[in-house]
């Protein structure tokens, strides 16, 4: 398994800053910011898995050169 990407990232920060928001809005009974920080933290898995599924078919083709070249 390779280092993660930018994509990866940034999209776990996202998700770990949505949380932190939704966590405030629960502690505040805000149920608005409590919908916006769990709806930016599933943004931020989906980023997250996104950068995953990009670095590993970066992997995929990588190992499928050295194939070719050996």
């Amino acid at each position: 398994m390779g280092l993660p990407n930018t994509e990866e990232v940034k999209g776990k920060y996202e998700a770990v800053v949505a949380a932190v928001k939704e966590d405030v809005g629960h502690v505040l009974d805000d149920k608005e910011m409590e919908r916006q920080g769990a709806a930016e933290r599933e943004a931020g898995h989906a980023r997250q898995k996104a950068g995953e599924i990009k670095r590993k078919i970066g992997e995929a083709i990588e190992d499928v050169g050295k194939f070719v070249r050996s």
